[in-house]
């Protein structure tokens, strides 16, 4: 993928999408400028207020097409992240969008094998209290927003996939991590207001 692919009309189409279902409208029809043959892993992700808090992210690693993807996740990240209550019409003054296109997938050696502020990491382990598989997900910026280390970044990756027992080396060690990188988008309400709105 080039930079060129990811574009403010992707981050300007999920509002779109996201207001004319709190107003009980149609969804409206993507944008020309996105390309409509074009297939990528995505996440939609939403902040809110001036400290940028988590309002829902939700993604797929499956190629979907950019248009589908980006108008499926935009709601499912607003409405369906079951970490929130679904993002109400009042607190879209206050929201900001940030679409990701993930690329460069690649296995890592170790639990430490990534770059902080470079990788997203995706994790699969066997929870050796249940015998159960788990995976959790960060996008690049998550563990630099946080300001983790690789140690810190794994473990609170190991919880938010469900494992609530106690995290010794040798379950980081028993970790299989992917890699990846991502191409990313954000726009403020106030941007879209002000570059896009009345378009649709």
């Amino acid at each position: 993928m080039t930079k060129t692919t990811i574009s403010r009309d992707m981050a300007a189409y999920c509002f779109d999408t996201l207001q004319a279902r709190l107003d009980g409208r149609h969804a409206p029809a993507a944008p020309p400028s996105i390309p409509t043959g074009t297939k990528f892993p995505l996440f939609v992700t939403w902040k809110k207020g001036a400290h940028h808090n988590l309002r829902g992210c939700i993604g797929t690693f499956s190629n979907m097409k950019l248009a589908e993807g980006l108008a499926e996740y935009a709601l499912t990240a607003a409405l369906h992240d079951s970490r929130f209550e679904p993002i109400a019409a009042r607190e879209l003054p206050q929201l900001h969008c940030g679409v990701s296109l993930l690329v460069h997938f690649e296995p890592a050696a170790d639990y430490l094998d990534w770059q902080i502020g470079i990788h997203g990491i995706r994790i699969h382990f066997t929870d050796p209290t249940t015998g159960g598989r788990r995976d959790a997900v960060f996008l690049p910026e998550v563990a630099l927003e946080q300001e983790w280390n690789h140690v810190e970044t794994l473990d609170h990756l190991l919880r938010k996939a469900g494992y609530r027992n106690d995290i010794t080396e040798a379950l980081r060690r028993s970790v299989t991590v992917t890699r990846f990188q991502s191409e990313k988008v954000v726009m403020s309400f106030q941007e879209w207001q002000k570059e896009y709105h009345g378009r649709v």
